[in-house]
């Protein structure tokens, strides 16, 4: 492994996991190499310089899960007259609000709803920022007007 990554495993840890995973996700993205000798000789003298990165990379998470943490978010949408949503607020939608109001940028894919939001109130929602912090915010779903 070449990144802490959450269920999966630590810097410098051997893992086995299925092959496609392996293949299509981890040593695609550069969070893996296989565990061939020259790798694994290579991953333990530059473990220093990899727990470092790490290190910093939960540094600016820290300081983007202070700056997030339990806030709250209001986001407009049309609703039916029993404040069910027409479609549901995605997390595409969410990274965007929170950039447009804190200028802070999160990737879609570390957004993660507890519940589907497909109505009106308020949903609890993680955010994944590291493999040690993970926030959490709070969508408060208004009606913009409701559709007959």
């Amino acid at each position: 492994m070449l990144e802490n990554l959450k269920k999966v495993g630590s810097i410098g840890d051997i893992i086995e996991v299925k092959r496609g995973f392996g293949r299509n996700f981890l040593i695609a993205n550069k969070k893996a190499l296989y565990a061939s000798k020259e790798n694994i000789s290579q991953v333990q003298k530059i473990k220093t310089d990899l727990s470092k990165k790490d290190n910093d990379k939960k540094q600016a998470a820290l300081k983007i899960f202070g700056k997030i943490n339990k806030k709250e978010f209001i986001v407009k949408k049309l609703s039916t007259e029993n404040n069910e949503l027409y479609g549901s607020v995605k997390p595409t939608e969410i990274a965007k609000l929170i950039h447009e109001k804190d200028k802070i940028e999160i990737k879609p894919s570390m957004i993660q709803p507890i519940y589907e939001i497909k109505s009106l109130g308020k949903f609890k929602v993680k955010i994944f920022l590291h493999s040690e912090v993970d926030a959490e915010i709070i969508i408060n779903v208004q009606s913009e007007e409701t559709i007959q």
